[in-house]
């Protein structure tokens, strides 16, 4: 397995998730569980599968069931000792895959769209982090995460995004090439290509294309005058991809997980 720079992973977490709204109006849908973990877990998991350790996670609606996650989460995954009294004390026992995990919970608005929770959420970039990964928290794949990393230094463009084959609900990405030349709005097929939603962005991307505006919408302007920049270039994946948008696809995940026939898995250590 090729490590990758220590370069963070931003994490859209901050949505209401409508279209799952049986679910969500108790949790927001990163947080939604594929088994006994988040689907949030698992995008983590499938990155740092590739090295990547920090993680920065831009929230919004029911930004605090994050924060209990995070807070308790050795609680959550490890046998403890809890010794009672007015001085508290607590003993973990056996240390966990993620113990090196540093996950930063980034308020970005309630109401605020992906372009601006992006923006605001750029302030906890290292000076150093002249590029990061970027994706949402309601999808996984078995992405090549390193092969992602290498067609984004090899392109040299402000972004590098994954190509993924959609349901023919979505629109549709362009490629000439290696660019991505444009959009098209919902094609009456599902055989062109999505924005899978696994990115690369250097930091440049964000002074350029994005504002502290709650309106702006990622998916919209900045990605799309990217691409008609010249400047967005693109890793092509033919293997799984799934979001979780409806109850059909929570279906799916879990009963994918349950049966150990989950794909997103592909990296991860055993």
């Amino acid at each position: 397995m090729n490590k990758l720079p220590d370069i963070p992973l931003m994490i859209l977490c901050g949505g209401k998730g409508t279209r799952l709204r049986d679910v969500t109006e108790i949790l927001p849908k990163p947080m939604v569980a594929i088994g006994e973990q988040p689907i949030v877990w698992h995008i983590m998991k499938s990155f740092a599968a590739f090295g990547i350790r920090r993680f920065i996670l831009c929230l919004g609606y029911k930004r605090e069931v994050f924060v209990d996650y995070f807070m308790n989460y050795h609680l959550r995954t490890s046998d403890a000792t809890i010794r009672l009294g007015h001085s508290p004390d607590i003993t973990f026992h056996g240390e966990s895959e993620e113990s090196n995990w540093e996950v930063t919970l980034a308020g970005t608005g309630l109401e605020s769209m992906t372009g601006c929770r992006v923006f605001r959420a750029a302030k906890y970039l290292r000076e150093t982090d002249e590029d990061f990964f970027l994706t949402y928290g309601d999808g996984v794949s078995d992405v090549n995460i390193a092969k992602l990393w290498q067609t984004h230094t090899t392109g040299k463009k402000l972004v590098t995004v994954t190509a993924v084959h959609p349901e023919a609900r979505f629109g549709q990405m362009l490629l000439d090439g290696d660019l991505v030349s444009g959009f098209e709005e919902k094609p009456p097929r599902g055989d062109g290509y999505i924005n899978g939603g696994f990115m690369v962005v250097k930091k440049e991307f964000i002074t350029r294309y994005l504002a502290d505006d709650e309106d702006l919408f990622l998916e919209r302007t900045p990605l799309r005058q990217a691409a008609s920049d010249g400047e967005m270039s693109v890793c092509r994946h033919e293997g799984f991809w799934q979001c979780m948008d409806n109850q059909r696809e929570y279906m799916l995940l879990n009963s994918l997980w349950e049966n150990n026939r989950a794909p997103w898995t592909k990296y991860w250590s055993k």
